[in-house]
């Protein structure tokens, strides 16, 4: 029963109560309906939760308010010891160091524990936890649901052979580079040079190298080629399937009609880059004859239908959850789904017929959708092109393939594209201008070129086409109230925005947000710095301040696209996600085989999505290593050389460096940056120096020697040739004050760290006697 307000406007303890109530459950809605506030209360209301935020009684993440530090029911997190009763402890993997100390999770075990939740120190895992009443620093009880990645007992680096046999170990390791570890011929294992070992640490020194035995071979990295074997074995992604998922694979059969409409007379092309692995999306447009939406068109997206083939709880299946997704290198791909699968039966290859769930989209003339419907098919693909290769076709250089496909496939796609881009525009998603760079390797493996791929017309018109197949697969699932797997996006959190906004002072550029928080808040500051020279320090500082996309079986929209749901039905091939909206399609609408199981809990799809968000952010950095790994071995003979660049990093350690030419990152130590002692201005994203008020901004273009290349590592060291920026006298003084502010707030963070410890050392343990160290089992 709502407690209705008798006098006056709630209290800011009454409302506060409420939050701690609730944890995670509790927005500005839920507020004001348990309060029985009108809409002319929420101004009002409004303003208490940010005063309550400010002051960090209250934190506000997946537009929900919780007390600050909450953590979700379903958390990744790293095992990092032991209480003195020998409870294994716990603390989050990813957290915002503006929240202050990361919480710990005691870990409990059941007295039979599952396969795969066996854990330990140095473990990372997948928990399932709840709030403790208890007082000695633990405040969250955990139970693994799943041991993501074991701990790294041993050193993984490149074998380098001695004439007498012995050898050393360089590490892959950027943390580690220049700290070699000395092998014996007797524990080399008759490791060759360039092969990628694993060692075994046997024992250290008080002067020169620890020593070393190989455990493990791995393969010979004599070759480029074989370069991102480093980031597939340091990230422990499988490379290998189970012989049940290769003979499900195997023994798998072409789609046929039945239970299927019939859509093979539909000319339905795949438009990929030139150098794409697999081709699971087709796309096809034509004018609308209904009366009744005159100047719309119908698009229709179908897309592999993979469930067809991956059923839930097979080998297929396992093997898909537990690598996530694909993962993509500039000399190979690590697929989540065998080749029979992915590059075969449920590749769109041009005049084959292949399953597919496709969706027909009824578009206005106004560019919004008007309605849709999902559809299992039967489908054929009428050809397959590349972005540039449809782009040239509209700019009147057609080919042997896009001649034909000019007038009856190609325009109307770029009609209807047209028409989608007004809504699109209206509805103003985050629009940052961050080239991705790419990697052209020579067929021996070695770097060719880094190029920056033209951003055309025909990228944007797939990538819109296929957020409306995914909004629609949302709102579809939503409606039939099915459990799903959402792709959200969280708006940046008011820490993050103020930060922004105190930055943005600095260039005398204003940022106004009006009321609720919108990425047109952030378009109107991109649009200012358009052309400027501050633009690319403009939008990466943008893009920093974001928080980052996640898969969550509770939706709480997509900031970013500024949509209210939102969930990954297009690339079934590559990620799991994907799948798991297609099974829950076919449930939803009773298409047949494959389909999500009854008995399917959103606390399990929670689990599956807190697993593959963190597969995600591992394939992420496996490929941004090895991106690193193949332009260090590129510059490794060009120590000395001089480059242009952008700084792209500004830490207390020193500056890192973008090239312009290769996207190579590297740092300049902060030590190596002149006579005086430089200060670290949080505020500017900058080091000042403490005598002459230089500036070396994030963002600032500046000339860089090339020092060193650890090319196993993929580490660069540059030395700063560029002077820095002199501020006006006005202008030092603000930095000085910019100064002062980051080092009062690195100290506030010190002290809340120091205080946590000394809590937790104060604290008596009691009750524990007798639990036993189920962590052993």
């Amino acid at each position: 029963m709502s407690k209705r307000r008798e006098q006056g406007f709630p209290g800011r303890d009454a409302i506060l109560a409420f939050i701690r109530a609730h944890p995670g459950k509790v927005g500005t809605r839920e507020i004001a309906r348990e309060f029985g506030l009108k809409n002319a209360d929420r101004v009002e209301l409004k303003r208490i939760i940010r005063e309550l935020a400010d002051e960090g009684a209250v934190a506000r993440r997946r537009r929900k308010m919780h007390q600050p530090a909450e953590l979700p029911p379903t958390v990744l997190a790293d095992i990092t010891g032991c209480d003195a009763d020998g409870e294994l402890l716990a603390s989050p993997t990813e957290w915002d160091d503006e929240e202050g100390t990361p919480p710990k999770i005691r870990i409990v075990f059941p007295r039979r524990p599952q396969p795969g939740t066996t854990a330990g120190v140095g473990d990372r895992a997948l928990l399932r936890i709840e709030r403790t009443d208890e007082t000695d620093g633990t405040p969250y009880r955990g139970r693994v649901i799943r041991v993501i990645a074991h701990a790294k007992a041993r050193a993984l680096g490149i074998f380098r052979k001695n004439p007498d046999g012995s050898g050393r170990l360089v590490p892959v390791d950027k943390k580690q580079a220049g700290r070699e570890l000395n092998i014996a011929k007797a524990d080399s294992a008759d490791a060759e040079d360039g092969d990628l070992v694993s060692v075994d640490l046997i024992r250290t020194r008080a002067y020169g190298l620890a020593s070393g035995r190989v455990k493990e071979r791995f393969g010979s990295l004599a070759s480029e080629k074989a370069i991102s074997l480093i980031a597939i074995h340091a990230h422990e992604i499988p490379q290998n399937f189970s012989p049940s998922a290769i003979r499900e694979a195997e023994a798998a059969k072409p789609v046929t009609l039945e239970g299927r409409e019939d859509w093979r007379d539909i000319p339905l092309v795949t438009i990929d880059p030139p150098d794409a692995k697999d081709h699971d999306d087709a796309v096809h447009a034509a004018p609308d004859s209904d009366p009744a939406n005159k100047g719309g068109y119908i698009v229709h997206v179908a897309i592999a239908d993979v469930a067809y083939y991956v059923r839930p709880g097979s080998a297929l299946d396992r093997d898909a959850l537990t690598r996530g997704n694909s993962v993509y290198f500039p000399d190979r791909v690590v697929p989540m789904l065998p080749e029979r699968i992915s590059n075969d039966l449920c590749s769109l290859v041009p005049g084959e017929p292949r399953g597919a769930i496709a969706v027909r989209l009824v578009i206005g003339a106004d560019g919004h959708k008007r309605s849709h419907s999902f559809h299992r098919v039967l489908m054929r693909s009428a050809a397959k092109l590349n972005y540039a290769q449809a782009q040239a076709a509209m700019h009147g250089r057609t080919d042997d393939v896009t001649g034909p496909l000019l007038d009856p496939i190609i325009r109307p796609l770029y009609a209807a594209h047209d028409l989608v881009r007004i809504a699109r525009d209206a509805r103003d998603p985050l629009d940052l201008d961050l080239p991705e760079r790419k990697i052209l390797l020579k067929t021996d493996g070695t770097v060719d070129r880094v190029i920056v791929p033209e951003r055309l017309e025909a990228h944007r018109l797939i990538e819109e086409f296929m957020i409306l197949a995914n909004v629609a697969a949302a709102e579809t699932l939503e409606k039939k109230s099915l459990p799903l797997i959402y792709r959200v996006h969280d708006q940046p959190t008011q820490e993050k925005v103020h930060n922004l906004l105190e930055f943005l002072k600095t260039l005398d550029l204003s940022f106004a947000k009006g009321g609720a928080l919108r990425p047109s808040a952030f378009n109107r500051v991109l649009t200012q710095v358009k052309g400027e020279d501050v633009e690319a320090l403009v939008n990466e500082v943008v893009l920093r301040s974001q928080a980052q996309a996640e898969y969550s079986a509770e939706n709480y929209g997509h900031f970013g696209l500024n949509l209210r749901r939102y969930a990954h039905f297009t690339s079934p091939i590559r990620r799991y996600a994907d799948l798991i909206v297609h099974r829950a399609l076919i449930r939803a609408l009773g298409l047949g085989e494959g389909a999500l199981p009854s008995d399917e809990t959103l606390e399990h799809l929670g689990e599956v999505a807190a697993q593959i968000s963190a597969t995600e952010r591992r394939a992420m950095k496996a490929e941004r290593e090895t991106a690193d790994r193949l332009i260090a071995h590129f510059l490794a003979d060009r120590i000395g050389a001089t480059f242009q660049g952008r700084i792209s990093g500004v830490t207390r350690a020193g500056l890192f460096v973008k090239l312009d030419d290769t996207g190579a990152d590297g740092i300049v130590p902060i030590r190596t940056l002149g006579t005086e002692y430089f200060n670290y201005d949080e505020t500017r994203h900058a080091l000042v120096g403490s005598r002459s008020g230089a500036m070396h901004r994030l963002g600032d273009v500046v000339d860089v020697r090339l020092v060193e290349a650890a090319p196993v590592a993929g580490a660069l060291r540059f030395e700063l040739l560029s002077e820095g920026q002199i501020l006006p006298r006005g202008r030092k003084r603000e930095a000085k004050r910019g100064i002062l502010k980051s080092q009062r707030a690195e100290k506030q963070r010190s002290d809340r760290a120091s205080r946590s410890k000394e809590r937790k050392r104060g604290k008596k343990k009691s009750g524990k006697s007798g639990k036993g160290k189920l962590w052993k089992r």
